[in-house]
């Protein structure tokens, strides 16, 4: 019997994933120019700290600006400008964050959609995100998704960040689903090491996000193009 088979419950990461991350360089560039207080000059410092090129507008694979949490991004920009208190610069990215994500980073795909195919085939869905968790809740709200979704995490949510296996094992406890039952899909590494540090039946990278192929393929069971995919994955697993 493969793992697809004896699958209950997926396990979505949320921007670069779910949602295009193209607006992402733009959201930071407006964070670092805030933080930096009018010092201008510190800007691309500060991007390159969290692995983004605005030149390339691509974010570096398993940098801090690609996969991590408020509290690395405050930690690497605090390091640089000084003059901020770091729980304080925390509560305004997370703001920033949780105010605009929900407005610039559009679907990958027609995610009512694709979720009601899963949903049928009896799946529990749920998010686990390095963003804050009301920028999660916000967007599945903005979008419309609450009534497929049984579980949304945030770095925040007191089940600790990815790569860490917390949300993961947070979502099986949730739902009455084992580990093994499970398959977590994400744009990055610590997704797919959060998955396998959590014991999850499934990781399953996609390549709509951060992440090239080779990037991920070390880390995941399986590589698609992108979400949309997953249904052909799934019933191709299946004996």
């Amino acid at each position: 019997m493969s793992a697809a088979d004896g699958l209950r419950g997926v396990l979505f990461d949320k921007d670069g994933t779910l949602f295009q991350d193209d607006g992402w360089g733009a959201l930071f560039v407006e964070a670092a120019e805030f933080t930096a207080k009018g010092r201008s000059a510190l800007v691309p410092e500060m991007l390159a700290a969290i692995g983004y090129d605005p030149a390339t507008g691509r974010f570096a694979a398993g940098s801090v600006g690609g996969a991590g949490n408020t509290f690395e991004l405050a930690d690497a920009w605090i390091a640089i400008t000084g003059g901020w208190e770091r729980q304080a610069l925390v509560r305004e990215m997370d703001a920033l964050f949780t105010r605009l994500v929900p407005l610039r980073f559009p679907p990958v795909t027609d995610l009512p959609d694709l979720f009601s195919t899963l949903k049928r085939r009896g799946l529990c869905l749920g998010i686990a995100t390095n963003d804050v968790a009301a920028s999660a809740l916000a967007t599945i709200e903005h979008f419309g998704l609450g009534e497929f979704i049984e579980f949304s995490a945030g770095y925040d949510s007191g089940h600790g960040a990815k790569p860490g296996p917390g949300m993961a094992l947070a979502f099986c406890a949730a739902t009455g689903i084992a580990p093994h039952q499970i398959a977590v899909v994400g744009d990055n590494r610590h997704d797919l090491e959060m998955g396998r540090n959590a014991g999850a039946g499934l990781n399953i990278g996609v390549l709509t996000g951060t992440s090239a192929h080779d990037d991920l393929a070390p880390f995941a069971d399986h590589v698609i193009e992108s979400i949309v995919a997953l249904p052909a994955l799934l019933d191709g697993l299946k004996h």
